[in-house]
């Protein structure tokens, strides 16, 4: 099993790993709601890396 701290660690790439995934196989293999849903699931990604990119950062 786990730990929880590498459970804590792991949760958020491995859930991004999936969700890019999925949004790639869905690119290839189907049309119309797929493609939609290959916009969501690549973009989200994206999404966090530029909000945590460009967040201030705290002190510590």
């Amino acid at each position: 099993m786990l730990s929880h701290e590498s459970r804590r660690l792991w949760t958020w790439p491995l859930a991004l790993g999936v969700l890019s995934a999925s949004g790639l196989l869905s690119a290839l293999v189907s049309d119309d709601w797929g493609d939609v849903w290959s916009w969501v699931a690549l973009g989200v990604p994206v999404l966090l890396i530029a909000w945590h990119s460009w967040r201030p950062r705290r002190a510590r």
